[in-house]
C-alpha cells in the first residue's frame, strides 16, 4: 500500500485545486488563495512521501505535472480573470465592449504557459536541481497572493492599478514569459549532500532575510499579511535575474 501514499497526497493538491476554482468563480479570493497554499503543502509532502518510502512512479510523476496544472496554473489564472473582468461588469455585461473583454482575457494566457511550462519540466533533463524559467508554483503564488490582497484591501492604490485594464495583463504576459524562458532559477528544495555554502544556498539566505524583512514590514505598514506571499516571490525572481546579468 505504502506506492499508493505519494499518489493521494498528489491527489489531495489536485482536489485543493478544484476547490480553489470553485471559490475563485464565486468570488471567495482569499479562500482560494489559502487553498492554492493548502496546495503546495501537499505537492511538496508528496516528494517527501515518494522519498521516504522510495515509492517513485511514472504514474506519480504524470499525476504531480496534472495535479500542478490545475492548482498552479489553471487557478491563479481563473482568479485574474475573475478579478479583472468583475472590475468591468463581468463577462456577460452588455456595454463591455469586445476589445475589454479580449483584454480582460489576457491572464487566461498563465495557464496556458503553465502547462507549456510543466510539459519542458517534465522533458528536460537539465532541470533535476534548477529550474530553467519561471517555476508553476511560484507564479501562482504571486498571482493568488495578489488578487487575494486586493479582495481584502478594496481603498488600496493597489487594488485601483488591478482595477484598471494596464496591470493586470501586462503582470500575466509578463510571468507568461517568464514561465518558458530560459532564465536559471534556483531551486528551493534541498537535497542530500548540499554544500551550505554554495552560491545556490547563498542566494537561498538572501531569499529568506527578504522574506523576514517583508513579513516585518508589511504587517508594520498595515498592509494585508498576502503582500509577504507577493513580495518573497517577486524578490526570488529579482534575484534570480540579477545573478544571471552577473553570470553567477
Amino acid at each position: 500500500m505504502k506506492k499508493y501514499i505519494p499518489d493521494a497526497i498528489t491527489c489531495m493538491n489536485l482536489l485543493c485545486g478544484v476547490l480553489g476554482i470553485i471559490a475563485a468563480f464565486h468570488g471567495f479570493y482569499l479562500q482560494a488563495f489559502v487553498l492554492m497554499l493548502l496546495a503546495s503543502v501537499f505537492d511538496f509532502c508528496d516528494g517527501l512521501a515518494a522519498r521516504a518510502l522510495d515509492a517513485y512512479s511514472d504514474l506519480g510523476k504524470e499525476l504531480d505535472s496534472l495535479s500542478d496544472m490545475v492548482s498552479f496554473g489553471v487557478l491563479p489564472a481563473v482568479m485574474l480573470f475573475n478579478w479583472v473582468m468583475g472590475a468591468h461588469g463581468g463577462i456577460t455585461c452588455v456595454t463591455t465592449s469586445v476589445w475589454v473583454k479580449l483584454i480582460c482575457c489576457i491572464p487566461l494566457l498563465i495557464a496556458a504557459f503553465s502547462g507549456l511550462r510543466l510539459a519542458k519540466f517534465n522533458v528536460d533533463e537539465r532541470q533535476t536541481s534548477s529550474f530553467i524559467g519561471l517555476p508553476t508554483p511560484a507564479c501562482a503564488m504571486i498571482c493568488g497572493s495578489l488578487v487575494a490582497c486586493v479582495s481584502q484591501t478594496p481603498d488600496s492604490l493597489l487594488t485601483a492599478w488591478c482595477n484598471g485594464l494596464v496591470f493586470i495583463p501586462v503582470l500575466s504576459l509578463v510571468l507568461s514569459f517568464l514561465l518558458v524562458c530560459e532564465l536559471p532559477m534556483f531551486s528551493l528544495k534541498f537535497h542530500k549532500g548540499d554544500d551550505l555554502k554554495s552560491p545556490v544556498f547563498i542566494k537561498r539566505y538572501i531569499l529568506l532575510a527578504c522574506l523576514v524583512l517583508s513579513a516585518i514590514a508589511i504587517p508594520l505598514a498595515g498592509l494585508h499579511w498576502t503582500l509577504i506571499i507577493t513580495s518573497t516571490f517577486i524578490s526570488f525572481i529579482v534575484i534570480n535575474l540579477v545573478c544571471a546579468a552577473m553570470g553567477k
